[in-house]
């Protein structure tokens, strides 16, 4: 199977700690998060993903302008660090060292620019900022545990 996520997802699954809009959307990102953990590759798309489906009955944001202008400077800053492209159609594999590298430029700032204005900014700047803890995408470096 294969996770479809945009780009600016790539940024906030590296701080997910199980916090989100909804109990659905929190449900439905923990699988996801499991998924991810458990290797399944990644695919790059445009507009919403598997992460937005639990909030795309009524008026939402995933649809804004606002969300695409962060998956573009997502995707700009992920193929700056990782030298391969994170445009829609890419292909991405997560293994432990991608996930250590993109969270240790994330922690430096290298990877915020997308971040810019998020709602959830604050959170995820605490999280980096203590290294980590709790994450549910991966392994966290501070603690070495698994999801």
């Amino acid at each position: 199977m294969t996770v479809r996520l945009r780009a600016h997802h790539l940024l906030c699954m590296l701080t997910f700690v199980g916090k989100g809009y909804s109990p659905a959307f929190v449900d439905n990102y923990r699988a996801i998060a499991r998924r991810l953990s458990a290797g399944e590759t990644i695919l790059v798309v445009e507009g919403p993903d598997d992460i937005c489906a639990p909030l795309m009955d009524g008026d939402t944001h995933c649809r804004d302008e606002s969300v695409a202008g962060r998956d573009r400077q997502a995707a700009e800053a992920v193929s700056v660090l990782t030298g391969t492209a994170a445009a829609a159609g890419t292909t991405i594999v997560l293994d432990e060292a991608l996930l250590e590298r993109l969270r240790s430029a994330f922690a430096g700032g290298d990877l915020r620019t997308a971040c810019s204005g998020c709602e959830w900014g604050d959170l995820c700047s605490r999280v980096s900022a203590h290294g980590f803890p709790g994450v549910l995408v991966g392994r966290s470096p501070a603690t070495g545990e698994g999801c």
